[in-house]
């Protein structure tokens, strides 16, 4: 396992000692430590870490409201403990940012295979998220540049073969996208009229 920075937030002291240790002989270092999810929060937004575990039923602010805070910020995965089986924490937990649940007593096998998890589904959904976000951009650049084509079609008289190379052409020449481009034109379209 790879050197991990990590948050671990539980009210009971023996429980985040021992987590502390599991993750210590993993070669991992923990960043910070809370007895409530409000200070939990407070050391998660301070340190940045690789990985979160919370405990369900943490005072002042539970694991759940931990978590979504965590995930609207995708700061890190989270590994929710609970010292129950709840039916309604795995209900809430399937649409959340918790990318492992453990009961306790956790052992070593359980949470280092958890930790593991974690770590690969996260990078997982932001790889997704990352493709996500080049796809928009793309369907959005694509989008601009059909109207731009549309406008010098109109205007100019061009074929759409011809619109595309002039949009492609002028591009190289300035050393700018075809977005940018085509947002010219479509500015300058709309100005004239």
């Amino acid at each position: 396992m790879r050197v991990l920075r990590l948050v671990i937030a539980d009210s009971d002291s023996r429980s985040r000692k021992k987590i502390r240790d599991i993750v210590q002989k993993q070669g991992c270092i923990v960043v910070g430590e809370a007895k409530d999810g409000l200070a939990a929060l407070t050391q998660i937004r301070s340190t940045q870490p690789d990985l979160v575990i919370l405990d369900a039923q943490l005072p002042i602010m539970d694991g759940m409201e931990v978590a979504k805070i965590i995930e609207e910020n995708r700061i890190s995965p989270v590994i929710l403990i609970s010292a129950y089986s709840q039916i309604d924490i795995i209900e809430k937990i399937k649409d959340s940012w918790v990318f492992a649940y453990l009961i306790k007593p956790v052992s070593e096998g359980n949470l280092v295979a958890a930790m593991e998890l974690a770590m690969a589904k996260y990078e997982k959904v932001i790889e997704l998220e990352q493709q996500i976000d080049r796809l928009k951009e793309t369907l959005a650049t694509r989008k601009l540049v059909d109207k731009a084509k549309g406008l010098l079609m109109k205007k100019l008289g061009f074929s759409e073969a011809e619109a595309f190379r002039y949009i492609q052409q002028q591009s190289m020449k300035k050393r700018v996208t075809k977005k940018a481009i085509a947002e010219a034109i479509i500015l300058s379209h709309d100005l004239q009229d």
